[in-house]
């Protein structure tokens, strides 16, 4: 019997090969096999409830309220054992300092620091040597820096610039009319200000003035000392600070204070001092700090008496004086910072306000480093400047209403002596010292020597240890 269709249309693919299967098959329909004998690839393609309710739960797991997460097994801790730092023994360990170094070179025919020399401006470019005892009593009042690179070298040695010589005239000359000198020593960062200050307080030291130096002027103001009102009076001592001082203006000045008697009579003492007594048995008479300040107003009156030696009074970081303190009153009130009394004595001698009859110099240095900038203290040294060189003195800004006028009157008729970069032959000549040291490995030439002066911005003493000194490893 013949067929109905043709063979080529059994040939042909048929029409529903062609179409998708969703348009014969329902939605809500599932394709499954009628049997199967896998059960394992059908647990796996149709997962059960439970199944399913553990993955969602451990999916969430890591973001569930009041959990934490641990990544990994917790370790113990080893407990430290070694032994934990004393009280004070960090401070000590960054503030200590290192005269000398046993490794370098000790470098031959340099001469020692006099009263002399100090002032002669032949000495202008010359690498002088600090004499011991000269040392001893520098290190007792805290003139060398923790910052200062002196233990790359064999023993202290100092360069004499320009600057120095100019400062240890006006002091010798002040004091010798019985003048009192006030200076402040301002300039940039690392050209050497507290380098200066340290040629200054030597000057004091060769020539017997008694010399009272206060470091670091932030530690006044930044409440890191014990502070305690003076009863009747709107000033705050700072006892424990008046000791240290007092111990090392006793160390210091002992030569000098030894030969100084008391004249005065002190009954007003909690302590007894009798006339005939040494000044330097005066110094150390107190150990507690509640008689701190008034031992020392009477030290500072013995000083003021006429036939005493002159007095220089030197601060660094004159900027921090020239704040409102961080100290707060029983009001809970933040108190000036010329309301401490140390304080107040520094700005009155500084102001002018005290009279010297044997001749004084007053030094304040400023620090670039770490220091606040106070509007009121760079006006006042800006109108200073201009006095000094004769020039018009430039008005305040009328649209500045926070000038602090305490801050005017204590600098107000000050000196003011700007340090800039050293000179070439200054440079060549500390250069020089450096390799003949051991520490600098280069040859000393015009060339080197015009190369990192002009790498150190104009003879920067700080930058010039920088490009010269730090760079060794790479010299090498």
């Amino acid at each position: 019997m013949a067929s109905a269709n043709c063979w080529r249309c059994l040939a042909r693919p048929s029409q529903r090969l062609l179409l998708p299967a969703s348009i014969f098959t329902p939605a809500t329909s599932t394709i499954s096999a009628a049997f199967t004998t896998s059960a394992a690839q059908l647990s796996r393609a149709a997962p059960t409830v439970k199944t399913a309710q553990k993955q969602e739960a451990g999916l969430s797991r890591h973001i569930r309220s009041g959990k934490r997460l641990t990544l990994g097994k917790k370790k113990k801790r080893q407990a430290d054992r070694s032994k934990p730092p004393a009280s004070g023994e960090r401070k000590a360990f960054r503030k200590r300092i290192q005269l000398s170094n046993d490794n370098a070179l000790e470098v031959p025919g340099l001469g020692q620091l006099t009263a002399e020399n100090i002032v002669d401006s032949s000495s202008v470019g010359q690498v002088i040597g600090l004499p011991p005892a000269l040392v001893d009593q520098l290190r007792a009042s805290e003139a060398f820096k923790p910052t200062q690179n002196w233990g790359l070298f064999r023993s202290p040695h100092m360069l004499i610039r320009k600057e120095t010589v100019d400062l240890a005239t006006q002091l010798t000359d002040a004091i010798g009319k019985k003048e009192t000198l006030r200076l402040v020593i301002t300039g940039d960062r690392t050209s050497g200000k507290s380098i200066l200050g340290l040629q200054a307080l030597a000057t004091g030291f060769l020539n017997d003035w008694i010399v009272i130096n206060i470091p670091e002027a932030q530690e006044l103001t930044t409440a890191a000392t014990e502070y305690s009102p003076i009863p009747n009076s709107e000033q705050f001592s700072q006892p424990v600070y008046i000791i240290k001082l007092f111990q090392a203006i006793y160390k210091a000045n002992y030569a000098v204070l030894s030969q100084l008697r008391v004249e005065l009579d002190h009954m007003q003492l909690p302590i007894s001092v009798n006339r005939g007594t040494t000044l330097a048995a005066l110094a150390s008479a107190t150990k507690e700090p509640e008689f701190a300040w008034p031992v020392f107003q009477a030290f500072w009156k013995e000083l003021l008496l006429p036939g005493r030696p002159p007095i220089l009074f030197a601060l660094d970081g004159l900027s921090h004086i020239m704040r409102i303190s961080d100290y707060r009153s029983p009001d809970f009130e933040l108190i000036h910072s010329h309301d401490l009394s140390l304080v107040r004595l520094f700005t009155d001698a500084l102001g002018g306000n005290t009279k010297f009859a044997n001749g004084a110099a007053i030094l304040g240095v400023c620090t670039e480093g770490n220091s606040p900038i106070i509007p009121s203290m760079v006006k006042a040294l800006e109108q200073a400047k201009a006095a000094q060189e004769g020039q018009p003195i430039p008005p305040r800004d009328p649209f500045f209403a926070k000038y602090d006028e305490r801050v005017f009157d204590a600098l107000k008729g000050v000196k003011v002596l700007n340090i800039r970069g050293v000179s070439k032959p200054e440079a060549r000549s500390l250069m020089e010292y450096w390799a003949a040291s051991g520490i600098l490995r280069m040859r000393v030439d015009e060339k080197n020597v015009s190369e990192k002066w002009t790498l150190a911005g104009s003879g920067i003493l700080g930058e010039m240890e920088r490009v010269a000194l730090y760079d060794v490893r790479t010299s090498t």
